[in-house]
């Protein structure tokens, strides 16, 4: 079986510090956004998709190098404040399966954050939605993952956080744990998840060999 680790939200703790990124640096060039805005719009989906949705919600045209700036924003963020998820390096150490991220971020942004929480070394194949051509809820991105890590989609088993994310995995043919412990989870979070067809739910990551067993 292979584990497909989704990034943020999972993996690193990085939702509520980039949402709060993304919605002060576009409120700053005028197309005004909360940090819950934000989170409620658009987690689990990539730079690219927020993009040209904001600009149909708003009807405006963001800066051509409006992504630039704002991963120059995040990266500096990420590098003194971006902790890993609590427990989940000793959770992957305890799986005897090979694995995988397959994230909505851009590889360098994928790259910073697992060097930033010391979390690296865990991971030697990483996936990235500008790899393909539809990011999250598409299964585009689990799909090659899979495909690139010679696994069948029916033998693969994602970690997902985001709504997007778990109806990805499953528009994939594979099997999904729903993942609600990072600090941008609300109380309805595990609920939400559930409705988008997540089966388990963890809210440590210490659970998560447990929720692995079960779905093999």
């Amino acid at each position: 079986m292979l584990l497909i680790f989704d990034c943020d939200g999972v993996l690193v703790d990085s939702e509520v510090l980039s949402c709060r990124i993304d919605a002060e640096f576009l409120t700053e060039i005028g197309v005004p956004y909360t940090a819950e805005e934000i989170a409620r719009q658009f987690l689990g989906v990539s730079l690219k998709t927020m993009i040209s949705r904001i600009e149909a919600e708003r009807n405006c045209k963001l800066p051509d190098d409006f992504p630039e700036r704002l991963n120059r924003l995040l990266f500096e963020r990420f590098e003194t404040d971006l902790k890993p998820i609590e427990g989940v390096r000793d959770a992957i150490l305890s799986l005897p399966f090979p694995r995988c991220v397959a994230s909505s971020s851009i590889p360098e942004r994928i790259a910073l954050s697992l060097r930033v929480t010391g979390l690296a070394d865990l991971f030697n194949d990483i996936f990235s939605s500008t790899q393909v051509a539809r990011g999250k809820p598409a299964p585009d991105l689990f799909l090659h993952a899979a495909r690139q890590m010679n696994v069948r989609p029916e033998d693969c088993l994602v970690i997902e956080d985001s709504i997007a994310g778990v109806q990805a995995a499953l528009a994939a043919g594979m099997r999904v744990v729903g993942f609600v412990g990072g600090s941008h989870c609300e109380p309805d979070h595990a609920e939400k998840l559930r409705q988008a067809g997540a089966s388990v739910i963890i809210e440590r990551m210490s659970d998560l060999p447990a929720a692995v067993s079960t779905s093999c």
